[in-house]
């Protein structure tokens, strides 16, 4: 963590020289910056990161498509990431390296049952076999509010003499008395080489407002501001490498991040879950979203490079990085590291897909050729220390309630477009390029807006339901369905609501949200966009705010109908969103009087339905809330 003193002096003097001109301080970084700062002499350093691990501390798996010995592509399930493999990926990889940086780029939390039944306690556990130089926040750290982030990090801190990771943040500002209140510092500086370098947190700061809980008074900032201030006051003291350990997106990153600072040379980012590597992983069923490394240019013309490592503990990413002896970066160099093993089934039947030594070379000859998948071996320590977690979590998780009979997708927005969140599913272009997916959105996000308004039709009635894409995390794969399954899904700690809407508001609240999608007005991005169930509607997002919803349809006496604006409508939705989570404004406006609690937790209304139908097909192409998305 951050000396106090230092930090406390490092501000005081940006404030003064604030106070006077600013381009005093332009004059005094750039005169820093070519004295070569603290080093004077090149240096090099390995960056071994991850990001977005969300309590996903298993193993899972995933089935790519592969050359058999023959040349035949076939469908073959392997073993994807876990923990476990990321702590022997990077203790691995760092044995090998020099000058090593470990960095967690945020969302630890919120997203299995590790998390439901621990609070986070399993996630600090598993991180600590790593020992974390660094760790930004993340929206989803702040989904149980002040209160739940700081019982994190406590866990995290729980024994300092072996591990205290520092966890950052420099656009967030909290109130004396809010539980994070001392716990988190704007950066850390880390020694390497006998060079001093800066890391800074950011966390997305409309996203976290609007679509987490931080308490009412804990500001987010703005992400430019806050992370310039930061890097000039590190200038200031001489530090001219600077890492930007950035929990704000891929396209933020790219297009808002890099080109409008001054003095960042490495932007280690999360938040996305972007998938980042080279383009022959088309050739085994999965489509990056850009190149590992991203390289563009600062505000000063010098180069960035920008990485990120996919999601929930899939990858480890492994990025080299030249200083010149001004602090410059003169090249970057890397890859995604896909954490897998060699035992590959088939996808259809479960049985070994290799038919003989042969098929199994050929098909991890083929990943090794991809270069972007690592084979690893869990490591023991991380396997054992998680164990007493395991145990608890199996014992609940593993009940069957159900099963689905094909793939059920995960899609946030519809379309191929850049607000499309088309790298999302843990199944690969098989769901990202089905032609329903694309044309109408997530099957999985359908049939839980169909759970919720089962259940509110069951307990006081409704007509329809409103669930935002985001709040559903992950894909159903065909196969049997448990209860961890179901809480690993909708893993919020979220409760239905019933609310007395005008059709104008329904409208008007899917308006709210295609708007926040599309990042307007402090949106939140592709998480906001509606699904309904009862409802349907065409969306054409190249039309203002107003115009993007149209023909609108509700179920009614077994046919649809049109849908009467001036008509009153029972509407049920989670709390998040009534409360005008993801921006959803027009929710947030309605009056108390209109809203009723149902008390109906949301993964258990799920789990309802799964009960009650047994096994889930794909919804049917007349029901999807998207009838028509335009582009």
């Amino acid at each position: 963590m951050v000396n106090p003193l230092l930090e406390n002096q490092v501000f005081r003097r940006i404030n003064v020289i604030k106070s006077t001109r600013n381009v005093l301080l332009t004059g005094l970084v750039a005169a820093l910056s070519a004295c070569g700062g603290d080093g004077g002499d090149p240096l090099s350093v390995t960056l071994l990161h991850m990001n977005d691990h969300h309590s996903h501390l298993d193993a899972e798996t995933t089935t790519l498509k592969l050359p058999d010995a023959s040349g035949a592509t076939q469908s073959v399930t392997l073993p994807l990431g876990g923990f476990a493999r990321v702590a022997a990926a990077i203790q691995e990889e760092a044995a090998g390296s020099k000058n090593v940086l470990k960095l967690h780029a945020g969302d630890a939390l919120t997203g299995d049952l590790y998390f439901t039944q621990s609070d986070g306690e399993a996630d600090a556990v598993a991180m600590n076999t790593v020992c974390f130089d660094a760790m930004a926040i993340g929206n989803h750290e702040f989904d149980s509010g002040d209160s739940g982030l700081a019982k994190f990090i406590n866990f995290l801190h729980k024994d300092p003499a072996k591990c205290k990771t520092p966890v950052i943040a420099a656009n967030i500002k909290t109130a004396s008395s809010s539980p994070i209140a001392g716990k988190f510092s704007p950066f850390t500086l880390v020694e390497r080489g006998g060079q001093k370098i800066g890391i800074v947190g950011i966390t997305i700061a409309n996203k976290t407002k609007n679509a987490s809980r931080p308490d009412a008074t804990t500001v987010i900032a703005d992400e430019v501001t806050s992370a310039q201030q930061t890097i000039d006051a590190l200038r200031l003291q001489g530090v001219n490498k600077i890492i930007l350990l950035s929990h704000a997106g891929y396209e933020m990153d790219v297009k808002t991040l890099a080109p409008k600072l001054d003095g960042v040379d490495v932007i280690v980012g999360g938040d996305s879950h972007s998938l980042l590597g080279p383009d022959t992983l088309k050739a085994v069923g999965l489509t990056p979203e850009g190149p590992y490394a991203t390289q563009l240019q600062d505000k000063s013309g010098q180069k960035v490079c920008i990485v990120q490592a996919w999601q929930y503990s899939y990858a480890i990413g492994k990025l080299n990085v030249d200083f010149d002896k001004y602090g410059n970066v003169s090249a970057c160099n890397g890859q995604p590291m896909i954490l897998v093993s060699d035992s590959y089934k088939d996808s259809k039947t479960g049985t070994s897909a290799a038919s003989s030594t042969a098929d199994a070379a050929a098909y991890t000859a083929a990943l090794k050729q991809v270069g972007a998948f690592r084979f690893t071996t869990p490591l023991a320590a991380t396997t054992t220390a998680l164990k007493p977690f395991s145990d608890a979590k199996t014992a609940l998780g593993a009940v069957k309630v159900g099963s689905a009979n094909d793939n059920l997708c995960l899609r946030r927005v519809p379309g191929i477009g850049a607000k499309s969140d088309t790298t999302r599913s843990k199944l690969g272009d098989v769901c990202n390029k089905d032609a329903t997916v694309v044309s109408q959105g997530g099957n999985i996000q359908q049939l839980v807006a169909q759970a919720f308004l089962d259940q509110g039709q069951r307990f006081g009635g409704a007509d329809l339901s409103l669930q935002n894409g985001g709040g559903v995390r992950i894909d159903i794969a065909k196969g049997d369905i448990t209860v961890g399954k179901v809480y690993e899904l909708l893993p919020f700690k979220n409760v239905l609501v019933r609310i007395s809407m005008t059709g104008q508001q329904v409208k008007d609240s899917l308006e709210d949200g295609v708007d926040s999608m599309l990042g307007n007005n402090g949106g939140t991005g592709s998480g906001a966009y509606p699904y309904t169930a009862g409802l349907r509607f065409d969306v054409d997002i190249t039309k203002a705010k107003g115009s993007r919803i149209s023909n609108l349809e509700i179920y009614k006496n077994s046919a649809w109908a049109n849908f009467d604006l001036a008509g009153t409508y029972k509407v049920v939705t989670n709390d998040f969103t009534a409360g005008g989570g993801d921006n959803y404004l027009t929710l947030k406006g309605i009056d108390k009087s209109l809203k009723e609690n149902t008390f109906l937790d949301y993964a258990d209304s799920f789990l309802a339905y799964v009960k009650a139908k047994i096994t889930l097909d794909k919804p049917a192409v007349s029901t999807y809330s998207t009838k028509t998305y335009k582009e």
